[in-house]
């Protein structure tokens, strides 16, 4: 599962996801986690209202299942969950390698609803109900 991380120091979730200058990309399993990419970002970022600077950073993201900042605006939430993922907030700067170490311990249990839900972002459902019908 990919997660994405709005940094600015590159070592921990300490961005507003409008104005970060990178957005790093690992993947995380119950076995572990490795950096799949950086994406930088320049320019005015800090120009509230400008809802341009958004769309090169959700295509960055397109494929995660997670982002992590440190604040989003209620514009940019919106378009992240409209793709399908989901947003974590952090309270204060955090390292992002102990959210990969947490993530992971979770994924080895087992995780809650809404991670399970983030695990299958890009899979296709499998509904079948004959099974139900034959075992009902």
């Amino acid at each position: 599962m990919k997660i994405a991380f709005a940094t600015q120091d590159l070592k921990r979730v300490d961005a507003h996801f409008g104005w970060a200058k990178n957005i790093a990309i690992y993947d995380v399993s119950p076995n572990g986690h490795h950096f799949v990419e950086l994406f930088e970002f320049g320019g005015d970022l800090e120009e509230d209202g400008n809802e341009d600077k958004l769309a090169p950073k959700l295509d960055a993201i397109h494929d995660c299942a997670i982002l992590y900042v440190a604040a989003i605006g209620g514009s940019g939430a919106a378009r992240v969950v409209a793709k399908n993922i989901h947003p974590m907030k952090v309270d204060q700067p955090e390292e992002i390698d102990g959210i990969l170490v947490r993530l992971e311990a979770v994924l080895k249990g087992t995780p809650p609803p809404w991670l399970r839900k983030a695990l299958n972002k890009g899979k296709e459902r499998n509904l079948n109900f004959e099974d139900e019908v034959k075992n009902g």
